[in-house]
């Protein structure tokens, strides 16, 4: 198979402990890099200025999480990417498995999607134990109202063909974006699979911020989300298993 031409893209937020030591490894796997500084306050842009080969698209404002992933994808579909490989900053993913999920993402399939529980890995963490009941509450809730088969519905790690993304219609600016992402594949018949991340947590304590913070809040946020995106794509009584 010929050589994709995918580009690397980085959300980040505040994240001036990791952001140098985390580019430092994905230039080595990765040719073109793309981070989008979400309104970064902590000197992140000041460490972002010693790569000068690494594109950098700066919100004025922090928008979010799901805000700077729609700019990651609009900016891999303008320029003509074919694969989008988005990995996040917090030390959470392993920027030597870039070459695996671009390898995966062959023409036959759609997203590539991290799974920090398809397998155990030498030296995986315990998740704190809110964040795993939430996500595995989530993406049962998935699971049954879409047909899907996930195992984990918030690994950042991910690989698109850009041809796909084209096809979604993204509103979510926060944390909960992903929820109406596999909504949105879902309604246009993206082909999905999961392939296996070590889960790594290095910043058990890292908050997600404001009312979020708090697990029954995140969760009941969590839930009108995933509401709100079956109503807005008309699936609500939508079953159909799309997983290859």
């Amino acid at each position: 198979m010929a050589q994709q031409n995918f580009l690397t893209a980085l959300p980040v937020y505040n994240e001036v402990r990791h952001i140098g030591d985390v580019l430092q490894t994905v230039t080595r796997f990765s040719a073109n890099i793309l981070v989008v500084d979400d309104g970064s306050t902590d000197g992140t842009a000041e460490v972002l200025q010693t790569f000068p080969n690494v594109r950098v698209i700066r919100h004025p404002e922090n928008r979010g999480y799901g805000a700077a992933l729609r700019t990651a994808f609009s900016y891999a579909i303008d320029q003509g990417y074919e694969v989008l490989v988005t990995i996040d900053c917090d030390g959470q993913h392993e920027p030597h498995r870039i070459p695996e999920f671009v390898a995966a993402c062959t023409p036959e399939v759609d997203v590539v999607s991290g799974s920090r529980y398809l397998k155990r890995f030498p030296g995986d963490s315990e998740p704190p134990p809110d964040r795993r009941r939430i996500n595995e509450v989530i993406t049962a809730e998935l699971n049954r109202r879409l047909g899907l088969h996930l195992t984990d519905a918030f690994c950042g790690f991910k690989a698109y063909r850009t041809e796909a993304l084209r096809k979604l219609d993204l509103t979510e600016n926060g944390y909960a974006m992903p929820i109406e992402f596999w909504v949105q594949a879902v309604k246009h018949g993206l082909r999905i699979i999961e392939i296996p991340v070590p889960l790594i947590y290095l910043e058990e304590e890292r908050a997600f911020g404001g009312a979020l913070d708090q697990a029954e809040t995140r969760l009941a946020v969590y839930r009108a989300v995933l509401e709100r995106s079956l109503q807005r794509a008309g699936l609500a009584d939508f079953s159909k298993t799309s997983l290859i």
